[in-house]
């Protein structure tokens, strides 16, 4: 009998696990909610268990045993950045593999403030603030001081802070302050909003990049202390909540001038992320995102400890003896066990690969989301585009309104940056996505934006 995976998630990455299994010749079994039963990925999946919730640890667990699992797949989203459920996973009387980086590198790098605080040990440059959180508005006020000085010591002008609750995201509990005689009344305002909404009071305070290139650095290590890197992305083109639109890999493009050295700002990062990844014995596929400024500072922002939704740009940009590379299977492959077999030398970069997430969402109106039912579905067929979705072709999709309503993922590779904007434009003015809304309308999605947008790539926003 042929190992088994359980998939832990939904829709396109649950199709890309599923395509990864059988490039290693393992058999794996599906789960779905009734709001996802008409989802590619549960018509795919010979094998498929019905449950209550993506995020039901009890219900995953009793479908691993019931199939005799070897090994669980989370994904990204949902439980991929739960270290309780990898640890769990890991330590349970029938013990599982956890297919991403282990539980304690969840839990630490996961946990921004220890991250970064390890960061600043290691000399790994982080954006200036604060390490610990702050609880009291006239300790708040000094420390925005010493950040103020700091911050003009490094070069920064108009400098702005953001205060931010420790327990927030997604731009929920945090505010720019422009000046330090602000600092206390939006402290104390932010702290309340954190203490009602989070259950946590406390808050960071941040130097505010104001204008900047979002970079990512793709990297892979193994049990053994294996370590190699797939090169950068760029994520700049993002919706005003932080939300990616656009990626590119590699990150930086040379028809671009630059009031810096782009190859050696990218050598660091990469080294740095690296550095952090070895210190906290990393063990899988991360990404490591980094802020770039015009004048080509570099800080480290934040970790990524799962598969990301953009991974497959840098897989289509990386070659391994001739072979683009498929970094889910790599992500399996070392999971299980195995080693890399190769070094960084191996690794050769050629080309270029943009990715645009196809959402239905008006763009116009605050990126609301939108439901409804699509009714026409059509993309072209080159030999240069991949797309990855869970939406089926030959039949109307009610978009479930319990989850993103997000649509597919265009990927599109070519040798050089003209051949590249080419065929996206190509892309996107083939791509055909029809539908109706609840109320009768015509479905909107982002493609307008994206057109838009396209014209900004490799720019500082």
């Amino acid at each position: 009998m042929r190992e088994k995976i359980l998939i832990a998630n939904r829709g396109e990455i649950a199709l890309r696990i599923m395509e990864a299994c059988e490039l290693l010749e393992l058999d794996y079994v599906a789960v779905y909610t009734k709001e996802d039963e008409e989802s590619l990925h549960v018509r795919r999946a010979k094998k498929k268990y019905r449950i209550s919730d993506y995020r039901d640890m009890n219900d995953l667990l009793a479908v691993a045993d019931e199939e005799k699992c070897i090994a669980i797949h989370p994904g990204y989203g949902f439980l991929s950045e739960n270290y309780r459920f990898a640890r769990r996973v890991i330590k349970r009387e029938r013990p599982l593999i956890w297919i991403g980086p282990s539980w304690e590198a969840i839990r630490d790098l996961g946990n921004k403030l220890y991250m970064k605080k390890v960061a600043k040990e290691l000399g790994i440059p982080i954006i200036p603030g604060t390490v610990d959180p702050l609880y009291n508005e006239i300790e708040a006020e000094l420390k925005a001081e010493e950040l103020l000085e700091e911050a003009e010591a490094q070069g920064f002008e108009s400098i702005s802070f953001l205060v931010k609750a420790v327990a927030g995201g997604g731009g929920m509990g945090i505010e720019e302050v422009k000046n330090l005689e602000e600092i206390r009344p939006v402290f104390r305002r932010v702290r309340a909003y954190a203490k009602r909404l989070f259950g946590e009071e406390g808050i960071i305070i941040e130097i505010k990049i104001p204008v900047f290139q979002h970079l990512e650095v793709q990297i892979l290590g193994t049990k053994d202390g294996e370590y190699v890197h797939f090169g950068t992305r760029n994520c700049t083109i993002q919706s005003p909540f932080r939300q990616k639109r656009i990626e590119l890999a590699p990150g930086f493009c040379e028809r671009f001038q630059f009031n810096f050295d782009p190859k050696a700002v990218e050598s660091a990062i990469i080294n740095y992320s690296l550095k952090l990844a070895q210190h906290f014995n990393y063990d899988s596929v991360g990404t490591f995102e980094w802020l770039i400024t015009p004048d080509g500072k570099y800080y480290l922002m934040e970790v990524n400890t799962r598969i990301q939704v953009e991974n497959e740009i840098s897989a289509k940009i990386s070659f391994i003896n001739g072979k683009q590379v498929n970094l889910l299977r790599e992500q399996i492959r070392v999971a299980l066990g195995d080693k890399l077999g190769y070094s960084q030398e191996d690794i050769e970069f050629r080309g270029m690969s943009l990715e645009f997430r196809l959402i239905a969402e008006d763009t116009r109106r605050g990126f609301m989301p939108l439901s409804g039912t699509i009714t026409k579905f059509q993309f072209p067929d080159y030999p240069w585009l991949t797309v990855r979705t869970h939406v089926p072709q030959d039949r109307p999709y009610v978009i479930p309104t319990q989850f993103d309503p997000n649509l597919a993922l265009a990927i599109i590779y070519a040798e050089d940056l003209e051949n590249l904007l080419e065929r996206s434009r190509r892309f996107l003015d083939e791509a055909i996505i029809e539908g109706i809304t609840p109320k009768g309308d015509p479905l909107i999605t982002n493609i307008p934006y994206l057109k838009e947008k396209l014209a900004l790539i490799y720019q500082f926003i």
